[in-house]
């Protein structure tokens, strides 16, 4: 890829106005101006951010009705850059993010010019002490944030997509709403061979946060669980991903109303339809076990 084309996409429900400002100065400041810049309203109004912040190109709102959780809210985005036709990239951020240095989007640029087969880069998440959260690296174990490498997962929180992969993946699975959704999408980039970086020189600067703090997280994250095993894994490795997953809950988890909604979750995933069953080929699987990570972990 020559030069790719980049734009940036931030879905914003509407109540961080300062931290959505603040992000969108920092692209302002980026040394390479991205071609789009696309701010979803998941359910709420925007106001005027081009001319009030000096941004650079042309800033597309897009204000949705209801709240599609995060991966429908982006799946606008994607929608109204296809109608554009002028991007290869997709930088997306979330609202709280930062991004500290003004030479992300030229780096980004630069590596997927060198390759044509990449289809995701990760960026470090840490916060504005410098400190990545280890469930932020992807990789199992306490793994050293700043090594980089091709893995098998990705970040929501920043990261780039090649809009070539998702011509040929298909976009963020909307239905999970929230949680397991990056893991869906690279599960299905890297069955269809197309390659994750996780870059920890690209930077955003994001609050320290725990997931849990979503009134949701525990029912939706077990239902979409179930869902992620019942669409992608060869059927054979869904009882031993979902029973790994069911030890380590009961092991991590001491709060009983914080179990009753993730079994709760869990047979909500096992009796709902999951969506269409497109299970990852045995090889793919050996794949994410050479880099590290087991589809069953």
């Amino acid at each position: 890829m020559t030069e790719p084309r980049i734009a940036v996409a931030v879905v914003t429900m509407g109540n961080r106005p300062a931290e959505v400002d603040a992000l969108l100065e920092s692209v302002a400041k980026q040394d390479l101006a991205p071609t789009r810049i696309v701010i979803v309203g998941n359910g709420c109004p925007l106001p005027e951010f081009a001319e009030r912040l000096g941004l650079p190109g042309e800033v597309t709102p897009i204000e949705l009705d209801e709240n599609l959780g995060c991966p429908g809210g982006r799946n606008a985005a994607l929608a109204r850059l296809r109608e554009f036709g002028d991007v290869d990239v997709v930088v997306d951020l979330d609202d709280d993010g930062l991004l500290v240095d003004a030479d992300v989007l030229r780096r980004v640029r630069d590596l997927y010019a060198a390759d044509d087969r990449l289809g995701i880069v990760g960026f470090r998440i840490a916060d504005e002490y410098g400190e990545t959260q280890q469930r932020h690296v992807p990789r199992i174990g306490k793994s050293d944030p700043l090594r980089g490498g091709y893995v098998t997962g990705f970040l929501g929180g920043g990261h780039a997509l090649s809009m070539a992969m998702l011509d040929e993946t298909g976009d963020w699975p909307a239905e999970f709403f929230f949680a397991h959704e990056e893991t869906d999408l690279a599960w299905r980039a890297a069955d269809a061979g197309w390659r994750i970086l996780y870059a920890p020189e690209l930077l955003l600067q994001h609050p320290k946060t725990s997931p849990a703090r979503h009134a949701i997280y525990y029912r939706v994250t077990a239902r979409n669980r179930v869902w992620l095993t019942r669409r992608r894994l060869p059927l054979a490795l869904v009882p031993v991903h979902l029973g790994i997953w069911i030890l380590l809950t009961l092991a991590r988890n001491r709060s009983p109303a914080g179990l009753r909604a993730w079994f709760g979750g869990f047979l909500e995933g096992v009796r709902e339809p999951a969506g269409e069953r497109r299970p990852m080929r045995w090889r793919t699987v050996w794949r994410l076990c050479r880099l590290g990570r087991p589809p069953v972990i």
